[in-house]
Order: C-alpha cells, then structure tokens, then sequence
C-alpha cells in the first residue's frame, strides 16, 4: 500500500493505491483519491504533516 499527497482538479488530494502482488508481479490494483480535509480537524496535525520535503 502506498499513501501520497498530490494536486487533482485544483484541489489538494490524499492518493492510495494498494496492490496485490503474486510471484514478483502486480496481479490487482486498488485506488481511491481523496480530498485533504483542512476544517473540522479534531487537532491541528495533518494527514502529510512533520514531513520534510
């Protein structure tokens, strides 16, 4: 599974993608494109924060 941060539309988005791997080789593919929240936020960590570019 990987988690990245990315522009789509404009707009600031979470991409996950999760692959299933048989003998060395992607054999399926998942992925969803989510929006990042910035309101309504329980804290004021963030989905990428406290990492360096």
């Amino acid at each position: 599974m990987t988690i990245s941060e990315g522009q789509w539309n404009g707009t600031n988005n979470a991409f996950y993608d999760l692959f299933r791997m048989e003998d060395g080789m992607i054999v399926e593919h998942w992925d969803v494109i989510r929006p990042v929240p910035t309101e309504g936020l329980a804290n004021a960590n963030g989905m990428f924060s406290g990492f360096d570019n």
